[in-house]
């Protein structure tokens, strides 16, 4: 006899989409799985289980979407290109910080 589960299936699809929304817009930040749990009263292993699945999920190859390890590899490009902009733009306004100061002397 399967166990009866705890969560109802619309509030395990909405942790999980919340979840990877955030981790798409912010990569770089930690403990959004902790985060989300608390927010939704879900246990974090158990979310964290429920995002491991969708992920997988969306990593099968799926025979309408020809050419998934491409896409994956551009998204991945985006990601660091990002990345280095973001870097870019703070050694920017760094070194223009610094030219100010320096022709304030």
């Amino acid at each position: 006899m399967p166990a009866q589960r705890r969560y109802p299936p619309d509030v395990m699809e909405r942790a999980v989409r919340m979840v990877l929304d955030i981790r798409a817009q912010d990569p770089d930040r930690a403990g959004v799985v902790g985060t989300v749990g608390e927010l939704m009263k879900i246990h974090p292993e158990v979310l964290r289980h429920w995002v491991k699945k969708a992920e997988a999920i969306r990593r099968e190859p799926t025979p309408e979407a020809p050419g998934g390890d491409q896409v994956r590899e551009l998204e991945r490009e985006v990601r660091d290109l990002r990345r280095a902009n973001a870097v870019l733009r703070a050694a920017t306004l760094m070194f223009a910080s610094e030219l100010e100061l320096a022709q304030t002397r």
